[in-house]
Order: structure tokens, then sequence, then C-alpha cells
């Protein structure tokens, strides 16, 4: 048993230090994971990847509700969940009228970074995702490990405990399932 494990059985268990001795363990890994999800987010994102860390960890070791891992690679999916609806929630802040929903960014041209990777619409993904999981609920999750816990196709399989080849299979599936959904939620609202 690795040490992480050990560490997520006792706070199972309710070992009050444990959740202590597990953050330095785990730490860097979840410090990648928040850099990647964030690059993906919009221009002008104040959340710092320290900060999603710390407060993924926190709903993760949350004394008040005690979490079941079964492994190392399960500790590491919930953490990504966790990512997800922290930013998922920030994005749903940010549309009220209280937080300036209403304005919009004005572009400046010259000065815009070229970004790596297209631009994606957390909510319209979101509600996307909801949509795929009442009617699959593997291929969801397979989603959520592959896009927000970066994880490989063969990584993914073991946490879910599928085949690589019906990972495969379900994760081209999901990625044109959602495709087309987000599309048409983007139709329906310039109609």
């Amino acid at each position: 048993m690795s040490e992480v494990t050990r560490i997520l059985s006792a706070i199972e268990q309710g070992d009050p230090h444990a959740a202590d001795q597990l953050l330095p363990l785990v730490y860097d890994e979840l410090r990648k994971l928040a850099a990647q999800r964030l690059v993906n987010e919009k221009p002008g994102q104040t959340l710092q990847a320290t900060a999603l860390v710390h407060e993924a960890y926190l709903r993760l070791v949350d004394s008040e509700q005690i979490q079941q891992w079964s492994s190392r690679g399960h500790f590491f999916a919930a953490a990504a969940e966790a990512m997800r609806r922290i930013l998922i929630d920030r994005a749903r802040h940010k549309r009220t009228l209280k937080a300036g929903g209403d304005r919009h960014r004005q572009k400046l041209p010259d000065i815009a970074a070229p970004s790596a990777e297209p631009e994606i619409d957390l909510l319209a993904l979101d509600e996307a995702l909801q949509k795929l999981e009442k009617q699959d609920e593997r291929k969801a999750k397979l989603v959520k490990l592959r896009f927000f816990a970066r994880l490989t196709i063969e990584q993914a399989a073991q946490v879910l405990g599928i085949a690589t080849s019906t990972a495969q299979n379900d994760w081209a599936y999901a990625r044109y399932w959602l495709r087309l959904e987000i599309e048409e939620s983007r139709l329906d609202l310039s109609s």
C-alpha cells in the first residue's frame, strides 16, 4: 500500500491528523493539475492555480463529510471534479449582475496574446456534461477524467475499470456528442 493510499484510508477512518500528512505528498501533482485546468480559462481569470488547489483540497478533506477513496487515482479524480465544480461556480458567479455579468470586455487586437487552445465555454460544457451524464454516466465520467483531470486514456480506463479500447470508443463518442450538444445550445441562444 502506498503512503498516499495509507493516508487516504486514515482520513476515511476519521484520523484528524491524516489530512495534514496528505497535502505535502500530493501538492505538486494537484498544482500541475490546477495549472493545466486554468490554461483553458478565458483571459482575465483571477484565480491562481495555488488558490484552486487549496480550495479543492479543503473540499476533499472536509471533516464533516467523510470521503472514501479506493485508490490514489480515485483521489485525483475527486480532486479534478472538485476543481471543475469550483471553476463552474466561479463562471456562474461572473455572469451575475453583481459581478458585472452585464459588462463586456473590450478587446485590444494588437495586444491580445495568441491562445494555444480554443476558448471553452465552461457553462455550456457543464450543461452538456450534465445531459450526457443522464444519458450515459460512464462516458460523462470519462470526459471529466480526461478533460479536467488530464488523465490519459489508459489512466482513465483504469480508474473506471474498463478496457482501454472501450475508453477510446467512449471518448470518441463523448467528444462528438458534446460538440454537437454545445453547438446546438449556441444556436438556441442566438435565435
